[in-house]
């Protein structure tokens, strides 16, 4: 009773957020300096199709009745139609959400994989040269900007060391066969989701490091340790597994910076999917695929908050069954 409480609350909060997003989105795409009916109307066009064109984009009615249906059509996924493409918003998107996810799980399960394992084995290896050199690097990766380190990548590999593509999602034109297309995709994909886990695998080693060393601290492994278990099996079954709920809550706490860390990853690497459309968008003043594309990220934003919260809940019993029958 006291989680399906707190389940609705997330869940109210969720949708609170939800619509603040939907009104912030339709507000500053309204406030960006320049006229956007420019992508759709010549200035050699006559009043009478300036004024055919704006009503079939919905451009002249009254900034309130805009809203309006506006919130509506979110709601219904019906994202209009672009300005500079003519095509509707919804179907491109479609087009390039898969390839955004292929970049975001990657990216992200290695970043976690990755992470958590050398965690493990640096807290095995306190004090010793891997320990420090590892803490170094996590550091060093945590601290400077994800960016910075993407555009040293692409000069490393697009100029000095020219061995990695360093835009787009499959080579042009498309090698033949089912087969080498994977392997191309694939080609194309390790320097943006290389680049991902190099920025992110410092925070989740150190994180992992630092809980590690706290739970080898602890009773029961200095008896496990005492009745002469392997040092692995310690680590993996003893320390490794009482760390192990807030570790996943916190993967998926990780979740929304992820999704929306997928914007500049595109934008930098050209990769073919919903943050580069974004960023495309805004650019020329595309309001219609401006939102759609922010909407569309932050609804995947929202919903990993949400997964979070129902995780944290499910793992942590004080919330699952309250602290004397109360939250």
């Amino acid at each position: 009773m006291v989680y399906s409480r707190y389940l609705l609350k997330r869940l109210i909060y969720a949708l609170m957020v939800l619509f603040i997003i939907i009104t912030f989105n339709f507000i500053i795409f309204r406030l960006i300096p320049g006229d956007a009916t420019k992508m759709i109307i010549d200035p050699k066009f006559t009043s009478e199709a300036k004024a055919e064109l704006k009503r079939e984009f919905g451009l002249h009615e009254p900034t309130h009745v805009q809203y309006i249906k506006y919130v509506g059509n979110m709601i219904k996924f019906d994202l209009g139609i672009s300005f500079s493409t003519g095509r509707f918003v919804i179907n491109e998107l479609k087009e390039r959400l898969p390839n955004t996810m292929v970049l975001f799980l990657t990216s992200f399960v290695l970043t976690v994989v990755i992470g958590i394992s050398i965690g493990v084995y640096t807290a095995s290896k306190q004090g010793t040269f891997s320990d420090g050199f590892v803490t170094g690097a996590g550091l060093f990766t945590y601290a400077v900007p994800a960016f910075w380190i993407q555009l040293l990548l692409l000069m490393l590999f697009g100029y000095y060391i020219p061995i990695l593509p360093v835009h787009g999602t499959i080579s042009a034109p498309q090698p033949y066969g089912l087969f080498l297309q994977i392997l191309d995709r694939v080609h194309h994909l390790i320097l943006p989701a290389g680049s991902n886990v190099i920025v992110g695998f410092g925070s989740w080693a150190l994180y992992t490091r630092n809980t590690m060393l706290e739970a080898l601290d602890q009773d029961y492994i200095v008896t496990a340790k005492a009745k002469g278990l392997k040092e692995n099996i310690i680590l993996r079954h003893h320390a490794l597994r009482s760390v192990l709920p807030p570790i996943i809550t916190l993967v998926f706490g990780a979740l929304p910076g992820v999704v929306s860390g997928a914007v500049i990853t595109e934008t930098i690497f050209s990769w073919h999917g919903v943050g580069k459309y974004l960023t495309d968008a805004i650019m020329m003043q595309d309001y219609p695929a401006a939102q759609g594309a922010f909407y569309l990220i932050a609804l995947a934003v929202v919903v990993c908050n949400f997964a979070a919260d129902i995780i944290y809940g499910f793992v942590d019993p004080r919330i699952r069954i309250g602290e004397g029958g109360k939250e």
